[in-house]
């Protein structure tokens, strides 16, 4: 196989392993070791594999994750990188009977896989089963928001969607087609979620913790406009153009409350460049400007009962609805299509040794090329 030579994912019938938990990463140079070094504890117990898809970190993320006993594989061209990449990337290399998805900035309770293995054997009907994602960043104004509003999939029972990773079958991926829309830059668990429930299959998450969450500690704007940047904030607007014309579509509409929230704030936002056109004095059509523009703010902090928090929110939604503007807009390309990449390490053979042995072989089946 070449460098940069697609690989495809194994059949069901060809898994060597029971789970490959599938790690995605870019640029976690401060967890990276904590995330590996849990996973491998899980897998070591049910005849795991752990594979690392990293997105061309520019950091020490892959230094340090060669010293595991893990498959690490990379995207051959870096500006491919979306959040819909790593999990199909991984995917790509993977063999297990069952796939655990988590980020590079998890740590993966010991136990949890036993569990969610146990669950899936007594339901059939279940693609996936996730725990409970316990934040461990509570600093973060982004953070605390999330905590704050609680979403009913985030709790435990039948869920639409496992967002913070779960474990799935993966004869339930191969009837939908593939793990991940590498097109998206967000919501790539929803839309697998809504892939799979067209078919009937059903989602749940256990009532114990499953991984802990560190987050990103950035100060939130900061936070807010690398999401711009990244085009994290595009992935509403990418999944709705992936599901126009598919059975997931009124899925999607039904479940995603904030997709009617964006849309009034565009309607929001064409009613204000419509106030200068209004047949009113002068007088009244800046007052008028005023109120609309500040009325949300003011609501927001009211409700949050900070005017930081509430500035922010709204903000935060006007970057969001400029994203699903954007991502509706975006060109696509096709989802089942192979995504181009390179093995950086294979030693998942070793996976009894320990950190340190695996590194002092450092060696003949180590094939390194940056991007």
């Amino acid at each position: 196989m070449t460098a940069a030579e697609p690989i495809r994912a194994p059949a069901s019938g060809e898994s060597t392993c029971r789970v490959s938990i599938i790690i995605k990463a870019l640029n976690e140079e401060r967890h990276i070791a904590a995330t590996l070094q849990s996973a491998l504890r899980a897998a070591a117990p049910i005849a795991g594999e752990v594979v690392l898809a990293d997105s061309c970190s520019t950091d020490r993320t892959v230094d340090l994750a060669m010293r595991y006993p893990v498959r690490i594989v990379q995207l051959a061209h870096p500006d491919e990188r979306c959040c819909g990449v790593g999990p199909q990337l991984g995917y790509q290399h993977s063999t297990g009977e069952f796939v655990y998805l988590m980020d590079g900035d998890m740590r993966l309770r010991g136990g949890f896989l036993e569990q969610a293995l146990a669950f899936l054997r007594a339901n059939p009907e279940a693609a996936g089963v996730g725990g409970l994602v316990v934040e461990q960043n509570t600093a973060s104004r982004e953070y605390a928001a999330r905590m704050e509003r609680q979403p009913a999939h985030l709790a435990a029972g039948r869920v639409d969607r496992l967002d913070g990773g779960g474990l799935y079958r993966r004869t339930a991926i191969e009837a939908v087609g593939y793990l991940s829309d590498r097109n998206l830059h967000s919501y790539e668990e929803f839309d697998l979620a809504v892939r799979l429930r067209a078919l009937d299959w059903q989602l749940w998450r256990l009532p114990v913790p499953a991984v802990d969450h560190f987050g990103h500690d950035a100060p939130a704007y900061r936070l807010l406009m690398r999401r711009w940047r990244s085009r994290y904030a595009w992935g509403l607007g990418e999944l709705v153009r992936a599901a126009v014309d598919q059975p997931s579509l009124r899925l999607v509409l039904r479940g995603l409350r904030e997709l009617y929230l964006y849309a009034a704030v565009l309607i929001w936002w064409v009613v204000l460049a419509s106030v200068p056109f209004w047949p009113l004095p002068m007088a009244f059509r800046v007052g008028a400007f005023c109120v609309l523009a500040v009325a949300p703010v003011l609501l927001m902090a009211w409700r949050k009962r900070s005017f930081g928090m509430g500035s922010y929110s709204v903000v935060s939604w006007c970057v969001h609805a400029a994203g699903l503007v954007c991502g509706m807009l975006r060109s696509r390309r096709p989802a089942r299509e192979a995504i181009r990449s390179r093995v950086l390490l294979d030693r998942v053979d070793a996976s009894l040794q320990s950190p340190r042995h695996a590194q002092a072989e450092d060696g003949a089946r180590r094939v390194y090329r940056s991007c």
